[in-house]
């Protein structure tokens, strides 16, 4: 399976048009047109095929993962999903 398959699958599995795949890879400062990212989703054997690169396919899945969670907490800001809550003293 390529990195194009890879693309493709995740694309389709999350309902993304082009232009919410071009502001997930802003969201990591990756900046790609619309028509160079087209070129991914192309079949093999066209012309404007291209591959996509390790590269791409990296940047994607953190801007994905910003996506869907939101932004890491800054390191000294306390995560509000780690912190637990005490009991009650009595």
């Amino acid at each position: 399976m390529t990195n194009n398959d890879i693309f493709k699958k995740l694309r389709v599995a999350h309902k993304l048009r082009d232009d919410d795949i071009v502001k997930i890879l802003a969201l990591v400062d990756f900046r790609i047109s619309k028509s160079e990212l087209g070129a991914f989703f192309r079949r093999e054997d066209h012309p404007k095929y291209m591959e996509c690169g390790d590269q791409i396919l990296r940047n994607f899945l953190n801007g994905l993962i910003i996506h869907l969670r939101g932004p890491m907490p800054k390191k000294g800001e306390p995560n509000k999903a780690k912190q637990k809550k005490r009991p009650p003293e009595k």
